[in-house]
């Protein structure tokens, strides 16, 4: 049992809170008994390591049989060392490193996606995980986070979207330019979830939201500048009825799959 919370190989994994050290060696940290349960049965040959208290490996026999039957091994290691480990406070008894394994913009693209987000200039790492969750949920075939977006493997990113990212395909790092270039030319229309857009029952009506789509979602405080709206198709905003001063990010870019995925199966 690692008990050491000072060893060599202990701080290796709490350097990859930092995106130097994720830079440097191609991992990240997972953290949490439900994201590491999804990492082992989605994808299971990206854990290079895996950590677990024996409380927790007790009381989550699946996540245990579960990484016998992937062949991982866990190893054992002292509370006080998993909280060494983890970024979070509470880290539920469960510590993974993994590899990263984005996925390119061509095979995204080349695939006929119907419904792909596309993050630009999004920086809080909560947002960029729970719309990468919800668009697991809606069932888009991919989302691609732009050059100006946070780390993908932030471990507040990878937390937040609560498995999805072993489930949906992500790419990153192009420009909007360049990703709504491809995404046109891979027949998609291009749409700007914008509070300068028109109204998303609008675009309802006119059948708009049925098409195969891609989705762009920008910074959580300034949205969209106007370079990036001249490159998209249309603008739409999600209207607000009650007496709310705006929408949180995340929420309203739910809505916005979900209308398309609606849409698309209706």
């Amino acid at each position: 049992m690692l008990d050491n919370p000072r060893s060599p190989r202990v701080r290796a994994v709490a350097k990859l809170a930092k995106r130097g050290a994720r830079s440097e060696t191609g991992l990240f940290l997972l953290e949490g008994p439900q994201s590491v349960a999804e990492a082992l049965t989605f994808r299971p040959e990206l854990v290079v390591e895996l950590y677990a208290t024996p409380t927790a490996l007790d009381r989550y026999t699946d996540i245990a049989q579960t990484a016998v039957d992937a062949g991982v091994d866990v190893e054992f290691v002292t509370e006080h060392v998993l909280e060494t480990m983890a970024d979070t406070v509470t880290p539920q008894g469960f510590v993974a490193v993994c590899h990263q394994f984005p996925t390119s913009i061509r095979d995204i693209l080349s695939g006929e996606p119907k419904l792909v987000a596309i993050l630009e200039e999004v920086r809080d790492p909560g947002n960029a995980g729970t719309i990468i969750r919800a668009a697991d949920s809606a069932g888009a075939d991919a989302v691609i986070l732009t050059g100006r977006t946070v780390d993908l493997y932030n471990p507040k990113v990878v937390r937040s979207s609560t498995g999805s990212i072993f489930h949906v395909p992500v790419a990153v790092g192009a420009t909007l330019e360049h990703v709504v270039g491809r995404a046109r030319a891979a027949g998609l229309q291009v749409l700007a979830a914008d509070i300068k857009g028109d109204d998303l029952l609008a675009a309802r009506k006119e059948g708009l939201l049925a098409r195969a789509t891609a989705w762009v979602f920008g910074n959580e405080a300034r949205g969209l500048g106007d370079d990036d709206l001249a490159l998209v198709d249309r603008a739409v905003t999600v209207p607000i009825y009650g007496s709310a001063e705006s929408m949180n990010l995340a929420t309203a870019a739910s809505v916005c799959l979900y209308e398309s995925a609606f849409a698309q199966r209706s």
